[in-house]
């Protein structure tokens, strides 16, 4: 079989630059010329197996570094919005684009925001009637999707926060309650929970938190530990958002909220100890829960940032959506990416969840690129607590590709070696390849259409 040649240019590129080295520094340290590393940090040369050894032996980097990354998911992002209709048959072939997301990622970034940039004047546009005579009428990126966006390129692992959650959790004696509860006493706090209101509610003029006593008592907890995050860690989440340079206050908000519910889940589930228990019990979401005091869903999504550079655990997706179909919450540590707008494919369990609350669902599937995962869904209905208070219900599925299966509980008597037990599934309809779905919404964009006023099938045209 071929070995597959490793083009990591941008990669090698940044690792240098992190370093703080020249090239000519670069390339003495790794033991090749000059022009040798040029040409590999240009991709006109793969990194050879000796510049990979010394990468690890004299910076200590993790290798999967250089194959690892933002560039699968680019290329998605980049195919997602180039299948816009208004770029009609522009679409560039597809090794152009891995290209792009190999050697120019700033580029591919900047098209990626400015198409972003043009579907929201689009929906404002859409909407005038109601922007008409606003002083926020102009377009500008969402602020919530900026945030996502910045999460999504970290691949969700933030590693000084992670670090000093996992510190954290280190310190506290006894239990993560009873040490959540005596850090924010130490701090002047007085914890009251009350039957309405909202989840957590923190007064500072009288240094009392509030909590909703029918929330669920990993909910509570959870709360409990945003709060440290925020009154103990407010350095280093503003610096970490210094970093990110965000376009607006409110994206900056945004972002410190969702850096204190990482700070949140990451003490409540401290890196090391989580990884290996992970691994012992072969990612049981259930047992880990009981285990840590959480939640199915604070499970899955603490493994979907299990990204850490030497102690990665299995590179999972997670995804949350609504009864709609829309995705509430997304992440991908795989190839398997989800589109930007709109909901996820029909043929994917997690829509099947909502049918069969309490219950796990399994799915073998494979999408068009013939890469094939296992996923696992179940509904995570929750209640309001009281008689006549709305039910949000979403549903979650974490998944990861089929040669991690082994070590996934779920995998167990599925019958991985046969090729009819994988369903086809896809991102969105108008980037789906497949020429026959009988669930297909809208023709991909990609394609051109034969369409028979004499006949008509599963849909009312043909996919050339």
């Amino acid at each position: 079989m071929a070995i597959q040649k490793l083009y990591a240019g941008a990669k090698l590129r940044e690792i240098r630059t992190r370093m703080g080295l020249t090239q000519k520094a670069c390339a003495a340290k790794l033991g090749v010329s000059l022009p040798y590393l040029n040409q590999m940090e240009n991709n006109n040369r793969p990194v050879s197996t000796s510049v990979v050894l010394a990468l690890a032996q004299e910076f200590g980097i993790d290798v999967t570094e250089l194959s690892t990354g933002d560039s699968e998911r680019l290329v998605s992002d980049m195919r997602e919005a180039l299948s816009d209709p208004v770029f009609a048959d522009a679409m560039p072939p597809l090794a152009d684009l891995r290209l792009t997301a190999s050697n120019a990622p700033a580029l591919a970034r900047a098209l990626i925001e400015l198409h972003r940039a043009y579907r929201q004047t689009h929906e404002r546009l859409a909407s005038l009637d109601e922007a008409l005579g606003r002083e926020d009428a102009r377009s500008q990126t969402s602020p919530w999707d900026e945030v996502r966006d910045f999460f999504h390129y970290c691949d969700n692992y933030i590693d000084a926060v992670d670090r000093a959650a996992e510190s954290f959790a280190a310190q506290a004696r006894g239990g993560m309650r009873e040490a959540a509860e005596r850090r924010l006493r130490d701090l002047g706090l007085t914890i009251l929970r009350r039957d309405d209101g909202p989840v957590r509610q923190y007064e500072p003029a009288t240094g009392t938190l509030y909590l909703l006593a029918r929330a669920a008592p990993e909910t509570q907890l959870f709360q409990m530990l945003l709060q440290i995050a925020l009154l103990t860690q407010d350095k280093l989440l503003e610096a970490t958002l210094d970093l990110a340079r965000f376009q607006s206050d409110e994206a900056r908000a945004i972002a410190k909220i969702g850096l204190a519910n990482y700070f949140a889940g990451a003490a409540l589930m401290p890196y090391r100890a989580f990884l290996e228990a992970a691994q012992e019990v072969r990612h049981d979401l259930e047992v880990l829960g009981g285990r840590f005091g959480a939640s199915i869903e604070q499970v899955a999504h603490r493994l979907s940032t299990m990204q850490r550079p030497g102690a990665k655990g299995i590179p999972f997706f997670f995804v949350r959506v609504d009864q709609a179909g829309t995705i509430t919450k997304r992440h991908s540590a795989t190839r398997l990416q989800f589109a930007r707008f709109g909901g996820a494919c029909p043929l994917w369990n997690v829509h099947r969840a909502f049918e069969t609350p309490g219950r796990f669902l399994r799915q073998l599937a494979e999408t068009p690129d013939g890469v094939r995962y296992i996923s696992l869904a179940r509904d995570v209905s929750k209640s309001g607590g009281s008689y006549g208070a709305p039910v949000r219900r979403y549903a979650i599925a974490l998944g990861c590709e089929l040669r991690h299966a082994g070590s996934l509980v779920y995998a167990d008597t599925l019958d991985v070696s046969n090729d009819s037990a994988f369903e086809p599934i896809g991102i969105s309809c108008r980037i789906c390849e497949r020429k026959s779905c009988h669930q297909r919404s809208v023709p991909p964009l990609e394609r051109r259409l034969s369409v028979d006023v004499h006949e008509r099938g599963v849909l009312p045209y043909q996919v050339r």
